[in-house]
């Protein structure tokens, strides 16, 4: 038994370098044939996590020698930053090249759209219209006067005053109604407004006064003391905070109305010594009952104005 022990072990190391040279020949053979001559490893890509150890173990390749499986460098994570696309260029209407006016701007959030007359001549000053037409109103008081006064002009005259205190009178509506329209105030038309009405009123109801007698100056002497009254309570309700109780209503536009048509009438009646057609003699008479009844409605618009300032007055 420790004979064959013994040889067993001086055989084995004469069996593995026989091994070695023969598989170390082989190995040699196969580099030589055209076929491994061409042959190039292929490199399969680690993802992260993977082993460590044979990343340092394998030797750099270069970019010829390098052959990744596709479906392996797919799976292998890519780190790149991602650049998002820049925003797109903003759209501009070429169709869209007009301007807003400068005036246009100074009218108020609820103005209506412009008309035609406004679409022409944009770069007028709409918006202070109805200012002008305060101060023409102002204006034409003097002028007035001087119509009413004018020596030798017949029944001219008189057709002169009543044309131009219709104009006036016209132009205390047209300010208004301009104003509501365009949705712009000011805090001096608000108080020129209504004093160039109650100037231009009170100017012509004197100066008929003073042509008709009593027959005038009566009527004159009740619109013209509600006028005062009316106005004295609203500037304290003002100082009360309280102006919006005594604030004008649909009564004081009918009184304001009427009396500028009466007005207007009987400024076309020429003076009794001048020779005048007869149908402006005949404006005579209804422009005298207008009158009358305008003193009316001054009564009673003032009372309404009284009544709801009532309990201030009173203190209550």
């Amino acid at each position: 038994m420790m004979r064959h022990l013994m040889a067993l072990s001086l055989a084995v190391p004469s069996i593995a370098s026989s091994f070695l040279a023969s598989s170390s020949f082989v190995q040699q053979r196969q580099l030589d044939t055209p076929s491994f001559k061409n042959f190039r490893p292929t490199v399969f890509a680690i993802p992260t996590g993977g082993s460590s150890s044979e990343s340092k173990n394998s030797p750099p390749l270069d970019e010829d020698s390098a052959i990744v499986d596709p479906s392996v460098a797919a799976a292998s994570p890519v780190f790149e930053t991602a650049v998002p696309p820049p925003p797109p260029p903003p759209l501009v209407d070429d169709k869209d090249t007009t301007t807003t006016p400068a005036t246009s701007s100074m009218m108020g959030p609820n103005a209506t759209t412009p008309g035609a007359l406004r679409r022409t001549f944009a770069n007028l000053p709409w918006h202070r219209l109805p200012n002008i037409l305060t101060y023409i109103r102002c204006l034409a008081i003097p002028a007035l006067v001087a119509l009413f006064y004018l020596p030798n002009q017949g029944h001219g005259s008189s057709i002169a005053c009543g044309i131009l205190f219709g104009f006036a009178s016209f132009t205390d509506w047209l300010d208004g109604y301009l104003a509501r329209r365009w949705d712009i105030t000011s805090t001096f038309g608000a108080f020129l407004d209504p004093v160039a009405d109650k100037l231009m009123v009170s100017t012509s109801l004197i100066l008929l006064a003073g042509r008709y007698g009593k027959v005038v100056a009566i009527p004159s002497l009740i619109i013209l003391a509600r006028e005062i009254a009316v106005s004295a309570l609203r500037e304290w309700m003002a100082q009360r905070g309280e102006r919006d109780v005594v604030k004008v209503g649909m009564q004081g536009k009918v009184k304001t109305a009427l009396t500028m048509l009466a007005l207007t009438l009987l400024l076309f009646v020429p003076a009794s010594d001048v020779a005048s057609p007869k149908f402006l003699s005949a404006l005579y008479q209804p422009s005298l009952i207008l009158l009358y009844l305008c003193a009316v409605v001054t009564v009673t618009s003032g009372s309404v104005y009284f009544k709801a300032a009532g309990p201030a007055l009173l203190g209550k």
